[in-house]
């Protein structure tokens, strides 16, 4: 129960902008709570959250090393290679996950993000509008987002 506890103090810390302390929290687990793929996955959105793009992608790595048909490990990861501008490293990654990223609407638009980015407007076409059919929220997101400004010129 006490390891219940620290995560969702972890979590509200993250959700204060406190992520010293998160992460603080996230230490004070026993070991092998620590090393579990929910662990390791609220660590990584923790260092997302406080922009810390090395150590967020050496955590996710992590998780995809551990749970390699968890899709989310190879989302962050990619994400954390297009925040440090290594977008074609990005895309190289993010296809290279589990088949069950194709069910994931954020697979796509994190796609569609990398494919217009590195000019290739069709690509980045088609793996939006997937991403709108997969979840409408996207369709919102797209609006303002700086990676797909070339779609809207």
């Amino acid at each position: 129960m006490d390891e219940q506890r620290t995560l969702l103090a972890a979590q509200g810390y993250c959700e204060l902008g406190m992520f010293d302390e998160a992460i603080k929290e996230l230490e004070t687990l026993p070991e092998d709570v620590r090393v579990t793929p929910a662990t390791i996955e609220l660590r990584v959105v923790i260092l997302m959250q406080a922009k810390r793009w090395k150590t967020a992608l050496s955590a996710s790595r992590d998780l995809c090393k551990r749970d390699p048909d968890r899709p989310t490990g190879y989302i962050h990861a990619a994400f954390c290679l297009h925040e440090l501008g290594r977008t074609a490293e990005a895309r190289e990654f993010l296809l290279k996950g589990p088949d069950t990223l194709l069910s994931e609407p954020t697979f796509h638009y994190n796609l569609a993000c990398y494919e217009c980015r590195l000019g290739r407007l069709d690509l980045a076409r088609a793996h939006l509008e997937k991403s709108f059919e997969l979840n409408k929220h996207f369709r919102d997101l797209a609006k303002n987002d700086p990676d797909l400004a070339f779609l809207r010129e």
